[in-house]
C-alpha cells in the first residue's frame, strides 16, 4: 500500500463545468432576461451559467493536484466533454 509523502500539502482545487459556447444555456438566458435586464442592468448583454465543484486534494504541488482532479473528472465522467468545457485550477489551502 502506497503511503502519502510527508511533504504533501493540501490544495483547494476548483472545477468549473460550463456548456460549450455553441450549446444553449437556458438557465443563463433566464437569469439574464428575468433578473438582470428586468432589474435595470441593460448594459449586461448575456449571462452563461456554470457548475463549480471544490475539492480538497493532498499533493506535492498545484500542478499535481490539478492533474489528479483532471484524471478523476475524465475517468468518472464528472462532465460530458462533447457539450461541456471543464476548467481546473488549484491553489494552496490555508
Amino acid at each position: 500500500m502506497a503511503r502519502a509523502s510527508s511533504n504533501n500539502g493540501k490544495f483547494l482545487v476548483q472545477v468549473i463545468i460550463e456548456n460549450k459556447p455553441y450549446i444553449n444555456d437556458p438557465e443563463g438566458e433566464t437569469i439574464h432576461r428575468d433578473l438582470v435586464v428586468k432589474g435595470g442592468y441593460s448594459d449586461v448583454k448575456g449571462v452563461r451559467s456554470a457548475k463549480m465543484l471544490k475539492m480538497m486534494v493532498s499533493a506535492s504541488s498545484e500542478k499535481e493536484a490539478e492533474k489528479t482532479v483532471q484524471k478523476l473528472c475524465e475517468e468518472l465522467r464528472i462532465f460530458n466533454p462533447v457539450v461541456s468545457n471543464c476548467t481546473i485550477k488549484a491553489q494552496k489551502a490555508d
